[in-house]
């Protein structure tokens, strides 16, 4: 049920995200005189429309996957009026980057928003005004509960707090380390607290001789919040800065690690095979498709609470926003580079030609998201 009411909010914030995203094309179109022809909500085929006031049609689809928008005369060498090819270089740059401006703003706004009743503290070196702000410490949590430990049978799971430990009272992951091993091999009362509710248990640790898998059989972890007064805004803009460059090294990170391994996988030697499979694992590690976000990153952060759902929902954004200003065919960023590099060749971006271009774009997509879904689906088998 957790599972399902998870996927259900990662699906309703992903369209949102990407509703907005679409919005912010259509505003600027509009505001550029560009004729909006529709504005959808999910991906054909089509369940509901209704024409709008202002000439758009507003359609609900079935596909549940993002939205979409589209213009008139969407080419760049279309002159009608009211085409977006008709537009100027300076109109079609803010129409094409309307979106990632709207989703940065919006990941900026979440931020802000976190800064004044708690963000997330993950970085070391995490901006925010000393003077303006209190960084506070959560209680030691069940990171990971490992199986048959003394910790399982005691009816602890993963995300528990843990309170107490033989009447003593854990407020770091040190001190609950150095209880369990003062109190190796005793049966000892733990109190935790699950969904807000304070429980007890008697847990048997394991003695000195017997704990290789620690003497309670749990990884602790503890996190820290930073709480703003003022400076939330601030702290905010700043931080979605700090995330955006940090998504843009992991990418480059990425594309390295992906490099590097096809190429060595094919080399005679067998040490340079072994680091190209290791770099391939990264690779394959650190990216995650719709499968992924939807059944596990959302359905977790559901789980762990309001603050980490919106957390996690202002860095999609942000990463919606980095994804779509690069200069990759078929995304925003690619569409505004190959229009500015023909604008520079002083040569016209025929019809044909831009179709040629943003097609390819977009299948070297579809084939990276059906590789990542395969990759996604044996993560979680």
């Amino acid at each position: 049920m957790e599972l399902l009411f998870g996927i259900i909010v990662g699906l309703v914030i992903l369209v949102i995200l990407v509703a907005i995203h679409e919005f912010g094309h259509a505003f600027a179109a509009v505001k550029s005189g560009v004729v909006v022809d529709e504005f959808g909500i999910g991906f054909p085929p089509r369940a509901w429309s209704k024409k709008l006031k202002n000439g758009v049609l507003f359609t609900l689809n079935w596909l549940p996957l993002g939205g979409f928008v589209k213009l008139q005369g969407e080419y760049d060498s279309a002159n009608k009026k009211g085409d977006y090819g008709a537009a100027s270089f300076l109109q079609k740059t803010q129409i094409l980057l309307a979106g990632v401006l709207v989703n940065w703003v919006v990941a900026a706004l979440l931020l802000t928003v976190l800064a004044w009743v708690g963000l997330p503290k993950v970085l070391p070196n995490q901006f925010f005004v000393q003077s303006d702000t209190a960084v506070e410490t959560s209680a030691v949590e069940a990171a990971q509960v490992t199986s048959g430990s003394p910790a399982e049978k005691a009816g602890l799971k993963q995300g528990d707090k843990i309170l107490s430990l033989a009447g003593i009272e854990i407020t770091s992951s040190e001190q609950l380390s150095e209880q369990t091993k003062a109190h190796a091999g005793k049966n000892v009362e733990i109190a935790y607290e699950r969904n807000g509710s304070r429980q007890t248990a008697t847990v048997q640790l394991n003695a000195a001789d017997n704990a290789d898998q620690g003497y309670l059989g749990v990884a602790p972890g503890q996190r820290e919040f930073i709480r703003a007064g003022w400076s939330a805004p601030v702290t905010g803009v700043v931080t979605t800065a700090q995330f955006s460059w940090l998504t843009l090294v992991g990418i480059k990170d990425l594309a390295v690690n992906t490099t590097t391994g096809i190429v060595q996988r094919v080399s005679p030697n067998a040490e340079k095979r072994e680091q190209a499979k290791e770099d391939l694992g990264k690779a394959a590690n650190s990216v995650a498709g719709p499968i992924g976000i939807l059944a596990v990153i959302f359905p977790a952060a559901a789980q762990a609470g309001l603050t980490n759902l919106i957390f996690l929902t202002a860095i999609i954004s942000l990463t919606l926003a980095v994804m779509n200003i690069l200069p990759i065919p078929a995304l925003d960023g690619g569409r505004w580079a190959t229009m500015t590099f023909f604008r520079l060749l002083k040569k016209p971006l025929t019809k044909e030609r831009e179709e040629s271009i943003q097609g390819t774009g977009f299948l070297v997509l579809i084939v990276l998201i059906i590789i990542i879904t395969f990759t996604d689906i044996g993560k979680l088998f």
